[in-house]
């Protein structure tokens, strides 16, 4: 394919970037539970615990909580599975990936002179698998009143028929490329043959009953790598900080079928279409992390962590292509197969996603195991698209402070040790990012797991069970439906862990 290159220009913004959607914003604000076997069986429950090398991830203080070195990797194997319900039609699909979860090392130098009250130094350095976005969703139904021709009408209404009919799609904006394939797929017709006209048609016939499927596919990670430092002030406060590097990469691919079967017009009408989507995005992004961890009591833990907004530098790629059948009474079918076969690559944007705080208390019943509590406070309509005096963001700045809202997350872990085996569960509960509670529900969580000590090895395994509810359309303008989706996700993690 051909690539096609859009600089942003002051004042020209809004014209020249693709469009950006709540959901976008809300995707690398989020950070699916991952980590070594322990801290997931445990359902991340480590704020105030330390001493395993996914917990700083949490609380950077945790790693001043080692008593030597230690490194480890993880893996996991993750199978995810979404029901789908578009009015009545229940489909399924899942995608099962084996990915590198985590790796990770700290080191620990210790201050041997009981005249210093500081009397340890930890560094450490950590990779996780914060997100993977390998996913397939599948949904099928009939629409009784609302076709995808609504969403054509909605970009082009208000552009001249001159751009449309007269420029190249490379010479295009967003919205007047998707104006572009509706009227050369002929989804769409001008009121009025004018060069001058801004009022379009759907030629898609009236009565409803319109099957439609939508398939989503995307591929990718967002990965973080962290560097940390903490210290010990008389093995009784704990202090640490972390420095993130972010990495994105996702793909997602779509395809819109619809057809109908109504009472053919005089003139042509569509018959059926598949829309086509692709997106590619990719970039890099920083954050930092601060925390403490302190000791009440021998056995009592008490924590606080701060991460950070994090910057990303993204960019976007865009392609897309439409294939329509169209028929008039008594004639034949015709078939529009409108492909540019050009890519659409726009200059980088910067995304903040919000900051977070986590609040933590911990039990530890000597060696015998310890139970744990975090919970963690993010407002996701503090998510911004850069610089936000820029046109073309200001509108979904807007729409996302408007849409997404203030959450919780409570994490709950024990431990248990029977000599040199240790036996884990976790709960874990988010709450909905969205103010209205349904275009992504609650999360909820279980885990459990087991681990044995070899001595200077560790192995640890982990089972993690996540259910969640969502309803996105389809498409964001103009045909707005989409399909009830319950996602169950089913994670099997395994950590080796070498003590130095």
């Amino acid at each position: 394919m051909k690539k096609i290159f859009f600089l942003f220009i002051t004042g020209l913004t809004a014209c020249a970037s693709y469009s950006q959607e709540v959901s976008d914003a809300l995707r690398y604000s989020q950070e699916n539970l991952t980590g070594t076997a322990r801290y997931r069986a445990m359902s991340g429950a480590f704020g105030a615990v330390g001493g395993d090398i996914s917990a700083l991830s949490v609380n950077p203080a945790g790693s001043a909580i080692f008593n030597s070195n230690q490194v480890g990797v993880s893996f996991s194997n993750q199978n995810i599975k979404n029901n789908s319900n578009y009015f009545g039609t229940q489909t399924s699909d899942k995608e099962n990936s084996f990915i590198l979860n985590q790796a990770g090392g700290v080191f620990v130098f210790k201050n041997h002179d009981p005249r210093v009250g500081w009397s340890k130094i930890a560094i450490g350095a950590t990779y996780e698998n914060t997100n993977n976005f390998n996913n397939e969703v599948f949904s099928a139904g009939t629409n009784p009143t609302n076709s995808v021709g609504a969403y054509f009408l909605d970009f082009a209404n208000g552009i001249p028929l001159k751009y449309i009919d007269g420029l190249d799609y490379r010479d295009l904006n967003y919205t007047e490329q998707q104006a572009y394939m509706g009227y050369w797929g002929h989804v769409i017709d001008p009121a009025a043959i004018d060069p001058e006209n801004t009022q379009y048609l759907s030629n898609i016939p009236p009565g409803g009953n319109y099957y439609q499927e939508n398939e989503v596919y995307t591929r990718g990670y967002n990965s973080k790598l962290g560097f940390n430092i903490a210290t010990s002030y008389k093995d009784r406060l704990y202090f640490g900080a972390n420095l993130n590097v972010h990495i994105t990469d996702y793909r997602r691919s779509t395809s819109f079928y619809e057809d109908n079967d109504n009472p053919l017009q005089p003139y042509e009408t569509i018959s059926n279409l598949r829309f086509n989507n692709e997106l590619y995005t990719y970039g890099n992004g920083f954050s930092f992390q601060l925390g403490a961890i302190g000791k009440v009591t021998e056995a009592f833990r008490l924590g606080i962590a701060y991460e950070s907004n994090t910057w990303y530098e993204l960019y976007d790629e865009t392609s897309q292509s439409i294939y329509t059948t169209r028929q008039a009474d008594g004639g034949p079918a015709l078939n529009a197969n409108v492909n540019p076969n050009v890519v659409n690559v726009y200059d980088s944007y910067t995304l903040q996603t919000p900051d977070k705080w986590t609040f933590s208390a911990a039990y530890v019943f000597g060696k015998s195991g310890l139970l744990s509590i975090d919970y963690g406070i993010r407002n996701y309509g503090n998510s911004k698209f850069k610089p936000t005096s820029d046109p073309g963001f200001r509108g979904i700045n807007n729409d996302i402070s408007n849409t997404l809202t203030s959450t919780g997350e409570l994490r709950i872990g024990a431990e248990y040790k029977i000599k040199q085996l240790s036996l884990r569960g976790g709960y874990r509960y988010e709450g909905s990012p969205y103010k209205n509670g349904i275009t992504v529900g609650e999360l909820n969580s279980y885990s459990a797991g087991l681990g044995y000590n070899f001595g200077s090895t560790k192995l640890d395994l982990a089972y993690s069970y996540l259910e969640r509810d969502s309803n996105q359309g389809f498409f964001t303008r103009g045909f707005t439906d989409g399909a009830n989706i319950t996602s169950k996700l089913n994670n099997v993690t395994m950590t080796l862990l070498f003590e130095l």
